[in-house]
């Protein structure tokens, strides 16, 4: 099994769960920008939506897009913690949070790396911050969906890690300020950051604990 991904692109989150689980895989880092694989060589020959994470398996067979991956994974794995039994209300209830990762915060900053005037971008800048309030709102536990880590806050650390690369405050968020603490802090996460590098996830190193 092999993963392309790029320096603190939404990929991070398949890596960490990758490591959380334990699946021996290999790992390439791509340019993602550029398209271009570490030697040199065009990224699309392999994949041709130039987009990550792509996941290889190990017949040869591709999979790709991030919730499809964590699903994938998890339950090959048969990790419940990760990503609850399927027909369960708890996988409903954690698809229910990636879908609004994808859909309505992660594709939000598109736009932030764009040649863009100043009204566009406080534009912008207001709709995340719409989309974070939602999220300090709704969080109840340490975790999205309460004392469990899971595949989606795998996903929304790496979102929600974003702002700081943008310039944008968490001080209003304190919930997620300490999601993003708690979850950085995983020795998974730890090493997924070492491995492939922090790109646009601008949080500091975390601090192992005793």
């Amino acid at each position: 099994m092999k993963l392309y991904t790029h320096p603190g692109a939404s990929s991070l989150s398949v890596h960490i769960l990758l490591r959380e689980i334990g699946i021996p895989f290999e790992l390439e880092v791509v340019n993602v920008t550029q398209k271009r694989r570490p030697d040199g060589s065009d990224y699309r020959a392999v994949a041709p939506r130039g987009m990550v994470p792509l996941l290889e398996l190990d017949d040869g067979s591709h999979l790709t897009e991030n919730l499809v991956l964590a699903q994938y994974l998890c339950d090959q794995a048969g990790r419940h913690d990760l990503m609850p039994p399927r027909d369960s209300a708890a996988r409903y209830r954690l698809m229910e949070w990636q879908s609004f990762i994808a859909a309505e915060l992660h594709k939000s900053f598109v736009p932030l790396n764009w040649e863009i005037d100043e009204p566009m971008r406080a534009l912008v800048l207001t709709h995340i911050n719409r989309r974070l309030v939602v999220v300090e709102q709704d969080l109840t536990g340490p975790f999205l969906t309460g004392e469990t880590f899971t595949a989606a806050d795998a996903y929304f650390f790496v979102i929600a890690s974003w702002p700081r690369f943008y310039g944008i405050s968490l001080e209003p968020y304190p919930k997620i300020s300490a999601l993003l603490a708690l979850v950085g802090n995983r020795a998974a996460v730890r090493a997924a950051l070492h491995a492939e590098g922090h790109g646009m996830v601008g949080v500091p190193d975390p601090t192992p604990q005793p």
